[in-house]
């Protein structure tokens, strides 16, 4: 059985929202400059603390400060890199539909 865990939110109002345990993740991240950035992980809160702290992608390197604005939880890292290259073919309109905010 596949747990998916979906919660969609523009902003976390604190780090005790965000899953400390390790599994797999896939999460969006809101840039500073108004981009998305799509990525995968076990560990979210650490990842996100690397993004932030300029350690992380290349692609989020000063484009700060970040926003978690979606996360998924699921099975194994099959699912996650499979799910994760999915949101990637996604259109900006589809990443703000399935991320629940408004399309521009």
């Amino acid at each position: 059985m596949v747990r998916n865990t979906v919660k969609n939110c523009k902003k976390f109002t604190s780090a005790d929202e965000i899953p400390s345990h390790k599994s797999h993740f896939v999460y969006i991240l809101a840039c500073a400059d108004g981009s998305l950035y799509t990525g995968y992980t076990t560990e979210l809160l650490r990842r996100l603390a690397m993004h932030n702290e300029g350690k992380g992608a290349k692609y989020t390197r000063g484009r700060g400060p970040l926003a978690l604005v979606f996360w998924e939880e699921g099975p194994d890292r099959s699912w996650g890199l499979k799910r994760e290259e999915g949101i990637k073919r996604l259109n900006r309109k589809q990443k703000e539909q399935l991320i629940g905010g408004t399309p521009r």
